[in-house]
Order: structure tokens, then sequence, then C-alpha cells
């Protein structure tokens, strides 16, 4: 087995929810800080952005694969994720995660089957495994969309 390493560098300045940085991240600058309805600057992403996001990017790219392979038709994954911080502001914790996929170009007739994959993506999605054992993570209304014309 071997190991692969991803590398993002920071800066922060400020205090707590006073506070905000920029990430360097994929060749992109992204700034950031504590969301305004935690009582931060609400500027940029945040990190509960950030981790909904590797979540979501994670699961896409897997359920995709997943419809593939299973032979279903499929052009795109649109996605809609949720994030809920429990017992804020005492002693906040990320409490769960609900992905709602929307695979358009597909089968409505087939729904059953992409729900079935949809449920396998959370599985398969290393990401997801990584927080599951930390959080509720869940897969909402799963939809099938024909393509567009």
């Amino acid at each position: 087995m071997s190991e692969l390493a991803f590398q993002v560098s920071a800066v922060w300045s400020g205090s707590g929810r006073d506070g905000s940085g920029t990430l360097w991240l994929g060749g992109q600058t992204v700034p950031y800080s504590a969301p305004d309805t935690m009582g931060g600057k609400g500027e940029g992403t945040s990190p509960e952005e950030l981790l909904l996001a590797a979540v979501t990017s994670c699961y896409s790219g897997t359920l995709f694969r997943l419809v593939q392979r299973a032979g279903l038709p499929i052009a795109r994954v649109n996605m809609h994720t949720e994030g809920t911080v429990s017992n804020y502001p005492a002693a906040a914790t990320f409490s769960r995660i609900t992905v709602h996929p929307t695979i358009v170009g597909g089968d409505a007739s087939k729904l059953e089957e992409y729900q079935a994959a949809a449920a396998a993506a959370r599985d398969h999605c290393f990401i997801g495994r990584t927080v599951r054992d930390y959080l509720e993570y869940r897969v909402g209304t799963v939809e099938v969309q024909p393509a567009a014309d």
C-alpha cells in the first residue's frame, strides 16, 4: 500500500470569531472566516462549508461512477448538501451531514436503482467513511431528471 499526501496552506490573523484567513488549495486562493451565523465575520467560506464541500465532492464523483457501473443513464450529478451543528455555542459539534443528489440525464422509471447507487456511494466515498464514525452521515432525497434539451 502506498500513501498519498495532500497539502493546503493557510494564513489566519485575528482572534477566534473576529479573525479571518486565506487558504491556498488546488491553485486557488480562498478567503475564510467564522460564519456570521456563529458570530463571525462571514467573509468567504467557513470551515463548516469546507467540510461539507469535501464530503459533497467525494460523494458526487463516487455516485457518478457507481451509476455508470450499474449501466444506468447519467449526464451529471447535481448536489445539495446540508450540515447541522448541534449544541451551539456551549459545546458545538458537527452532528449531521445529509447529501441530496439529483441525477440529471437519468431514467426516472429506475428511481429505486438510483437510490441504491446513492446509498452505496455513501459507503464507498472515502471522505464520507472518514467522517461517518463521528457524525450522522445520510443520503436524503434522490431525484432523477431527464437530460435538458
